[in-house]
């Protein structure tokens, strides 16, 4: 035992002899003690524990609780004990005091503390076992002293980790309503006297439970539950996602652009042709007899029935056999006439579409992306190509570059981003290029060598910076095989559609292009800024530039002011970087020297290397038709700029208060669209097509149509279409010389030199038009005797025929 000589009022015992001799507490009345300060907050903090205790409070106040008692057994000097006051009912908290089961709480109760041994065997105890609540052992004596009692319910003690965790989770069984706090049962116990759990459903104090079969009545006010969608319900919402999304309105947005820009292709379908009925009534033709040839006899494909007695004539132009499945529905000229009003119209809204995918594909806003579309088809210089359908059909382009783009992870603004790979989308853009070549050669062949140019550079790039750089990006062995197999069907399908052409290169030498051919089509620098007669807004404006060219139809190649406004502003404000935007002008500049073919130091730098060493690069006629190159990449650069300029409208509406724009600011952001849309309207003709004669419906074949010509022909082979039978006449990108000959021999028919001439070749019929032969040998000859001939001559409607 120790005094404190030093404190004034003579030495103090300390705690520990005040138990023994049942003396005053420490901190009591009796002055004769002095307050140790230790044994007051030690006081305090038991008496806000036995508190906690008897009253069920939280686990906060059993954290508190725990921290206060932890500090008291870390307190040097001092021994564990427990001292009760059983006037004020309340523990006196000298030393930390630690009862663990009901034997003390027993002691408790009575008034008699553990002796000072017991208490340090239960320190011992409680440090090495996880605190748990002791049971009661005996009710009655628990009922005699209930405070007594709640001083002795307390958890033995344990180290501070043990007993954080236990307190929690007495603390978690507090709020569950699962531990009494007036009857000294810890969270472990039953709640009933004698230990057991309670089966009848009643309270731990009596109470009846609360019938849980009742519905809340507050059950009410809380959220209504989530109906479960059916599956049509579900089928709904996708289908209301898919009709929302951006590609279905950029789509639609496209094909009512196309009808509007059009019109009035639509309007009478069955009668009318854009521009005019020569070359769209071939391509009317060449529709209708792939998809007839395909059903009926597909191994005569490529062996037409113009041109008889020729073979290969299927291949003598551009065949548009990609649209042979919209050739398989309907037969005869009117139905052939439908077909082609529809693909021309769903030609333009494909070029627009394709055009808008691209752009947004390699970063682009909408806004951006839409004029791109509108620029990419509705240029100036294309409404001079209104009656080539195979020049108009380009939408394949743009769309399966796009398709490669996206399932490569690549765009122009991002870079290559590995985590956007997908093969699915590379194998659907190969199929659309190989679609786009299946049209024809005068557009898909240079597209062919852009695309493989294309890989190859991607490939030497790619190896070059593993290489050289050191950077290792993954590509996937998934995606080279869906580039094998891809580029394979593509190189495929233009071997399939080259091997026809070839053989008709060795039967028709006089097929193939020579150079001088290519200068007569080979427009000058001017026409770059000359429009065509059919643009609505330039047309009437131009006739004088018009007429200083050569074959104007091909070398008016304005791709419109607006779209150079834009590509120039494109050029120092752009959302590309300084690098792509070079790019995209070097690209611009090539493509326009290739389209001027030998107008440029005679082509010898530009055009005639590529028409001396590229396979099949000789069969282009026209070189002004690669201004397509130029025209996109040009919208590409306008597109540049009219993002950057919609992105900065953001960034003003953000500032604003409330964070929207003015409806001016709005309308800003669409003028350029607006403005290359009007630049690209047109006033190209409609004219009616000749109705087919009675006598094409009936008459079989071989025959031949009188007068024949490149501009005749064409409509006659519009008219075959009834039975496809086969016919003499034809027209195509050049003319085989017996068809020359037929021509030049048939201008004295019926004579007997034209007669014997046409049974050689095999011809068993010949009409003659009588509405087309004012001016002609034959106004005088198609009533001439024909006895002695051995042929027949009847007349059906306005038509002559004669039977050889």
């Amino acid at each position: 035992m120790t005094t404190d000589q030093s404190a004034p009022g003579g030495p103090r015992p300390t705690s520990r002899d005040a138990r023994a001799t049942g003396g005053p507490v420490p901190g009591g009345t009796d002055q004769q003690y002095r307050r140790d300060p230790g044994d007051e907050v030690r006081a305090s903090a038991s008496d806000e524990a036995d508190q906690g205790k008897a009253t069920g409070s939280g686990p906060a106040d059993t954290a508190r609780t725990t921290r206060k008692r932890t500090n008291a057994d870390e307190a040097p000097g001092k021994n564990a004990g427990t001292s009760a006051n059983p006037t004020t009912g309340r523990a006196a908290a000298g030393k930390n005091a630690s009862v663990g089961n009901g034997n003390d709480r027993d002691k408790a109760a009575t008034g008699k503390a553990p002796a000072a041994g017991e208490a340090a065997d239960q320190n011992e105890v409680a440090a090495g076992k996880t605190a748990a609540a002791g049971k009661v052992a005996d009710q009655s004596k628990a009922d005699t002293n209930d405070k007594a009692k709640t001083n002795g319910s307390g958890n033995d003690r344990i180290d501070d980790k043990s007993k954080v965790a236990h307190q929690d989770e007495a603390g978690e069984k507090d709020k569950d309503g699962k531990k009494a706090g007036g009857d000294g049962a810890s969270a472990g116990d039953s709640g009933t006297p004698d230990g057991k759990p309670a089966t009848d459903g009643s309270k731990p104090d009596g109470t009846p439970a609360k019938d849980e079969s009742k519905p809340d009545p507050w059950a009410a006010f809380g959220p209504a539950p989530e109906p479960v969608p059916t599956w049509y319900g579900r089928l709904g919402r996708r289908v209301g996602r898919l009709l929302v999304h951006e590609w279905t309105l950029a789509a639609v947005a496209s094909l009512a652009l196309a009808v509007l820009m059009t019109w009035p292709t639509l309007r009478y379908p069955a009668h009318t042709l854009p521009q005019d009925y020569w070359d769209p009534s071939l391509q009317a033709w060449q529709m209708a007899w792939s998809g007839h040839i395909l059903l009926t006899e597909p191994a005569q494909l490529w062996h037409a029935n113009a041109f008889f007695p020729e073979r290969w004539s299927f291949a003598f132009s551009d065949t548009l056999l990609g649209y042979a499945p919209a050739g398989m529905i309907g037969g005869g000229p009117e139905a052939a006439l439908v077909r082609y009003n529809i693909m021309f119209v769903l030609a333009h809204a494909l070029a627009t579409f394709g055009a808008y995918v691209l752009a947004r594909q390699l970063g682009a806003s909408r806004t951006g992306s839409a004029v791109v579309g509108a620029a990419y088809t509705y240029a100036p210089w294309l409404l001079a190509q209104a009656g080539h359908l195979h020049v108009v059909s380009n939408g394949g382009i743009p769309l399966a570059l796009a398709m490669l783009a996206r399932g490569h992870g690549w765009s122009l603004r991002h870079g290559y981003r590995p985590e956007r790979r997908h093969e699915g989308w590379v194998y659907a853009g190969w199929l659309v290029a190989a679609w786009q070549l299946s049209l024809g050669f005068g557009i898909g062949l240079p597209f062919a060598y852009v695309l493989a140019g294309t890989v190859l550079v991607a490939a030497v790039i790619w190896y070059a910076k593993r290489i050289f750089w050191r950077l290792k990006r993954p590509f996937g062995q998934r995606l080279f095989v869906a580039d094998l197999i891809g580029g394979l069907i593509f190189a495929g399908v233009g071997v399939l559609m080259a091997i026809p052409y070839f053989t008709v290169t060795q039967l028709h030498p006089n097929a193939e292009r020579t150079i001088g051919d290519i200068a007569i089509f080979s427009p000058p620098v001017t026409g770059f800024v000359t429009a065509p007669a059919e643009s609505r807004l330039w047309g009437g404006l131009h006739e004088g530039a018009r007429s200083l060219l050569p074959w104007h139809p091909e070398m008016t190649l304005l791709p419109g002011f607006v779209l150079y406004a834009l590509a120039l502003g494109g050029l120092f404000f752009s959302i590309w970087k300084l690098r792509q935007r070079l790019l995209l002008l070097a690209g611009v500049l090539v493509a326009m020297a290739l389209s001027m073919g030998t107008e440029l130091f005679g082509g010898r730098f530009t055009y005639v290397p590529l028409f001396d060493h590229l396979p099949g690069w000789s069969g282009i006629r026209t070189p002004g038709r690669l201004m397509l190159w130029a025209t996109l990449l040009l919208g590409l650069l306008a597109a540049g700029a009219v993002s950057a300029f919609a992105e900065r409208v953001r960034e003003i509406s953000a500032e604003r208060i409330p964070s929207w724009p003015s409806p001016w600011l709005r309308l800003a952001t669409l003028v350029p669209l607006l403005l290359v849309i009007a630049e690209g309207t047109n006033t190209t003709p409609h004219p009616v097509v000749p109705a087919q004669p009675a006598a094409m419906r009936s008459v079989d074949g071989p025959l031949l149509v009188l007068p024949s010509g490149q501009n005749h022909d064409q409509p006659v082979m519009l008219w075959s279409t009834t039975r496809f039978q086969d016919i003499v006449n034809g027209g195509s990108g050049f003319t085989p010389r017996q068809l020359d000959d037929v021509r030049r021999v048939t201008m004295t028919f019926p004579d007997q030199t034209s007669v014997d001439y046409l049974r050689t070749l095999g011809v068993h019929n010949v009409l003659v038009l009588r509405d087309k032969i004012a001016g002609t040998p034959w106004e005088v000859s198609v009533d001439a005797p024909v006895d002695g001939l051995g042929i027949t001559r009847e007349e059906i409607d306005d038509v002559v025929v004669f039977r050889l």
